[in-house]
């Protein structure tokens, strides 16, 4: 039922420009079926340079170590470590920045692949240990019930140290007036595997066969659109994302946190790093994907769930749903 922008994509040069991890995406079968607007990074960490100082903490924690570390001092002074808001798709997201950070492997076995022996594993094991710790200790009780735009917020207000969320924190940073460098700072979130890192998603537009000759034509049109420097230069500077196209200068009219973003995907390309969202729906089969946020859901909101519970239920809800 899609339409096949092939012919456009080759006058074009979509395969020189586009991010080659969202190529199997917008070609699920060989031919382009989608133009992209964007680029979101997953595996950001946002923090309050106020807060950090205050506790005590000398620069963003690079690994989960150096991040429960930093998280003791500041629940020690008083302040919220980890502002969240508890959803499937918040607490997803903060779990799969976590065993990203911690095993590159099993995150492509699990999260990628759909392996439901690698979600059983030691492991996965580890990584809702990790989490647990997260949720009990750094995180605070208005995590429930909190909207989700309001996360952002408690950092740039100084109110949190970190906030691990996907880029369009920082068009909600934006739109709150608060300045990069002053009230917030970006980083990579934690790795114990000592490379660059990124976790991406993309929003596009699919397109469907048409009969009307003008609809065609109008398709056309906004693929080209969609796809011109010109738009994914306007719409990316607000959003907080960046270009799915790697040719666009951000140098001018982009925040540096974008730059940064655009810096990494490169080196993590170059690096083997770069892998997609299984949370925002870029890897595995929607219901298999569903099954594994409800489970992660559950433990969030299931304090004495074991971490070993937790891997064994995902790899069950999951494998019921192949």
């Amino acid at each position: 039922m899609t339409a096949n922008l092939d012919e456009l994509a080759t006058a074009e040069n979509w395969e020189k420009v586009v991010a080659p991890e969202l190529l199997p995406v917008m070609k699920p079968t060989g031919s382009w079926v989608a133009a992209p607007m964007n680029i979101h990074r997953i595996n950001w960490l946002w923090a309050s340079p106020k807060v950090m100082q205050e506790a005590g903490v000398a620069e963003v924690p690079k690994t989960w170590a150096d991040f429960n570390a930093a998280c003791d001092k500041v629940v020690a002074s008083g302040k919220i470590c980890i502002s969240h808001s508890t959803a499937d798709w918040t607490d997803s997201t903060v779990f799969e920045v976590v065993v990203y950070g911690m095993d590159l492997d099993l995150f492509k076995k699990a999260f990628v692949e759909g392996d439901v022996e690698a979600m059983r594993s030691d492991g996965m094991v580890k990584a809702f240990e990790q989490f647990r710790t997260m949720t009990t200790k750094y995180m605070d009780p208005g995590m429930n019930g909190r909207d989700w735009d309001s996360m952002s917020h408690l950092v740039g207000r100084g109110e949190a140290a970190f906030h691990i969320m996907g880029d369009w924190t920082l068009g909600l940073l934006t739109a709150g007036g608060f300045k990069q460098g002053t009230d917030y700072i970006c980083a990579q979130a934690p790795t114990d595997w000592g490379k660059p890192g990124f976790i991406l998603n993309s929003d596009s537009v699919v397109f469907f066969q048409q009969k009307d000759p003008d609809y065609v034509e109008g398709q056309k049109l906004l693929a080209s659109t969609i796809l011109s420097p010109e738009f994914q230069t306007i719409f990316n500077q607000t959003k907080g994302s960046i270009p799915a196209r790697l040719d666009v200068d951000l140098s001018n009219g982009f925040n540096p946190c974008q730059q940064l973003s655009q810096k990494d995907l490169q080196a993590s390309i170059d690096a083997g790093t770069l892998v997609r969202s299984m949370a925002h729906n870029m890897t595995i089969p929607q219901k298999v994907r569903g099954a594994i946020m409800d489970t992660v859901t559950e433990f969030v909101a299931t304090p004495d769930m074991t971490a070993q519970d937790a891997a064994s239920a995902m790899a069950d809800a999951a494998e019921a749903q192949m």
